[in-house]
């Protein structure tokens, strides 16, 4: 009865995904007629106008979103496996304020460049990551605690060098990086899926072929070292992995926080904590709940869009303090 369970709720998953891609086709400012968004979707477009909306506007913008959650989710899912802390995510680590560092270099002072920008996020995003172990190095790195508190200044200290850039800029150029630094997918396009989506898939990957590695990674180094595991390669992979898929999200979409810290805890809650179970369902509900949100972000406003980076840290933080306060009422 468990295991027919377990498959219903991963059916119900996915046609949940796909009757959301679907729905939100049709989702936005203009309103298109079913009867023509069909035609569009399964043989050719009999309009113009609909044709530029559907394959030029919403379909790149909700696979960008079905890509960028899935990875921000799986990111989170590996980076709570690899330091045994359920609170860890690309944010918190500084991921991603590193890399928005990165592209708000290349931003400003490379705009001229297209190839800049990924390029720079992630060597912002390496060098938040190189600064957090440096820190949790000489904080004591058997402590993995402490890999999260260097996480959480590192992103207070890259944001400061972000803002101070910012506040020296040209002024349209500063509203329109600080908006994309608030998170959004109105830049979606296909090149950006062609970058993101071979990183996300890499990462996935090896995490289903490392999945014996991780999964003795969650009990401790000791016992992960007793079974044969090279621990500190193991870990600097995937940090290095989840810290390259993270900069290419943020190169196109921005600064969107929480989306791995929340999903991962969902995934676990529906459907266990084995690697390979959790990274599969981060990915499915991490680009569910993103091309929602992004839905959301679109509509809620009559005249504007609401940045990604907005709703999802309102929710993120609401989700952060329910997490602190359980563990609290645990440990007393």
């Amino acid at each position: 009865m468990t295991k027919y369970l377990y498959s219903i709720r991963w059916l119900l998953l996915l046609l949940l995904l796909i009757f959301s891609c679907v729905w939100c086709l049709n989702t936005g400012a203009v309103a298109l007629n079913w009867q023509l968004l069909w035609p569009c979707i399964f043989t050719e477009c009999h309009a113009l106008t609909e044709q530029q909306i559907l394959l030029e506007l919403r379909l790149p913008r909700i696979l960008l979103g079905l890509v960028a959650g899935a990875g921000l989710a799986l990111s989170g899912a590996l980076l709570q496996n690899l330091s045994r802390n359920m609170l860890a995510d690309p944010y918190l680590f500084g991921i991603i304020s590193g890399a928005g560092l990165g592209a708000t270099i290349a931003t400003l002072f490379l705009p001229q460049y297209a190839i800049a920008l990924p390029l720079a996020a992630f060597a912002g995003a390496l060098l938040a990551m190189v600064l957090v172990l440096g820190f949790a190095t000489l904080g004591g790195w058997r402590r993995l605690d402490t890999v999260v508190l260097a996480g959480v200044a590192v992103s207070f200290l890259l944001s400061a060098v972000t803002s101070l850039l910012l506040y020296q800029s040209e002024a349209f150029a500063a509203n329109r990086v600080m908006f994309w630094l608030m998170g959004s997918l109105a830049r979606a396009d296909y090149q950006a899926l062609a970058i993101i989506t071979p990183c996300l898939i890499l990462c996935f990957v090896l995490g289903c072929l490392f999945r014996r590695q991780l999964d003795a990674l969650q009990w401790s180094d000791q016992t992960a070292h007793s079974l044969g595991v090279a621990v500190l390669p193991v870990r600097l992979l995937f940090l290095l992995l989840t810290a390259a898929l993270t900069a290419c999200i943020v190169a196109y979409c921005g600064g969107i926080g929480f989306v791995g810290l929340m999903i991962p805890h969902l995934v676990r809650l529906l459907f266990g904590g084995k690697t390979i179970v959790l990274l599969s369902g981060s990915m499915l509900c991490g680009g569910l709940f993103l091309i929602w949100v992004d839905a959301g972000a679109r509509t809620l406003l009559p005249t504007q869009e609401i940045p990604l980076g907005v709703i999802t840290s309102g929710i993120g933080s609401l989700f952060f303090l329910l997490l602190l306060s359980r563990k609290g009422n645990h440990t007393l």
